[in-house]
């Protein structure tokens, strides 16, 4: 967590005064009855296939051939070599990996 000391001042009285005037003065902002909040319900349950749309689009897709975890030790100097090649080096170890001649 940062030490630093923030840079926006604390609230006074007046000022939350004023910010409880304006939110009270906006016809768009009205207070939930108890009648509306006892109606709600969850998102997905309001609008179902909205939802669905919207939780299918999120993240990666699933790849066909996903990709295995594997931890194994390499010299220093070729990690180093790898790093200086910029964004993507693993990706790049993985090729010539790929592309080795075996056996």
């Amino acid at each position: 967590m940062s030490t630093r000391k923030s840079r926006i001042r604390p609230l006074t009285d007046e000022d939350e005064a004023e910010i409880q005037k304006q939110i009270a003065a906006d016809p768009d902002d009205a207070e939930a009855t108890d009648e509306q909040l006892a109606q709600a319900m969850p998102f997905a349950k309001a609008v179902p296939e909205l939802f669905e749309s919207i939780r299918r689009a999120r993240g990666r897709p699933a790849a066909e051939k996903p990709k295995q975890i594997v931890s194994i030790r390499l010299d220093q100097d070729v990690i180093s070599k790898f790093k200086a090649t910029g964004k993507g080096w693993q990706a790049r170890i993985n090729e010539v990996l790929k592309n080795a001649k075996v056996g």
